[in-house]
């Protein structure tokens, strides 16, 4: 049986990234979309999520190239002086193993932006983390400490299959993938044991901000069995802290294209959120 969810990152970063989901689960084939609650366009992505009952949402947790949700005075070890998180994510990963002080900021930014999710009332059905930091086994424990008491159901693990990827066009191997793969090994058996469903595979590392119609519809059309998340950024254009070189409008006519939703039902996969899947 082949399931698929397929998400949008940056939900809230943006009204531009907001206009572009809603679209795109409207009008296309998203079905899941991931909420920064300390984005510059939260409130508006939450509104527009309330309109949106069928739309699955979760939290992005933002611990990198953003702002916490907590006073920068109550986690001044984890952001710079502007009050932003740091940029260096080894530097902040060494602290936040070795450093207990660290880990106390830590944690209780995580606590606060699941608190910040559910103040919002809507039904969290995932959580990941931007520049995927939940990899970093403290926040990866963090997560599910704290993510089971607010009802967490489903989470991301960036395993990539890399086979599908040549099938579809040539693609290099990444040495990237090499060295995070036994750490996504690790975090998937974690989720398992705490009774948090996560994919079989993910789609979207390779190709993150270029996930065009050709690609997106080689995916679907290789699609494994099992539970396949595919992630995307669509936006209806560059916004304000938007990655250099993101094809943020053509991800989103990827989404919208009309064929999509034929090849979903030429290889007979049903599409949800994570939620709408049992826990294996």
């Amino acid at each position: 049986m082949k399931q698929l969810i397929v998400t949008a990152d940056d939900f809230g970063a943006a009204e531009a990234v907001n206009d572009a989901v809603q679209r795109c689960h409207e009008n296309g084939i998203l079905t899941a979309a991931s909420l920064m609650v300390s984005g510059a366009a939260a409130a508006d992505a939450v509104r527009r999520a309330k309109a949106l009952p069928s739309l699955r949402l979760g939290l992005h947790l933002v611990l990198v190239e953003g702002k916490p949700v907590l006073p920068a005075t109550d986690v001044p070890d984890l952001v710079d002086a502007s009050g932003n998180f740091c940029t260096d994510m080894a530097r902040a990963g060494a602290a936040m193993f070795f450093l207990p002080k660290v880990r106390r900021q830590l944690e209780a930014e995580i606590e606060a932006q699941f608190s910040a999710f559910s103040a919002t009332g809507l039904s969290l059905d995932h959580v990941n983390a931007h520049k995927h930091f939940h990899l970093h086994p403290t926040i990866a424990g963090l997560i599910v400490k704290i993510g089971k008491r607010y009802g967490v159901r489903g989470a991301r693990v960036p395993l990539e299959p890399q086979d599908i990827l040549g099938a579809i066009e040539h693609h290099a191997a990444s040495g990237v993938v090499a060295l995070t793969a036994p750490f996504a090994r690790a975090l998937r058996g974690r989720f398992k044991r705490a009774g948090i469903a996560a994919p079989d595979q993910v789609f979207g590392l390779a190709w993150s901000g270029n996930m065009n119609a050709a690609r997106l519809a080689g995916l679907i059309t290789h699609l494994p069995d099992g539970l396949s998340e595919i992630y995307m950024h669509p936006a209806t254009g560059d916004y304000p802290g938007c990655a250099p070189g993101y094809e943020y409008r053509a991800e989103m006519a990827a989404l919208t294209d009309p064929r999509m939703a034929g090849l979903i039902h030429a290889g007979d996969i049903r599409l949800g959120g994570f939620g709408d899947f049992p826990v294996q």
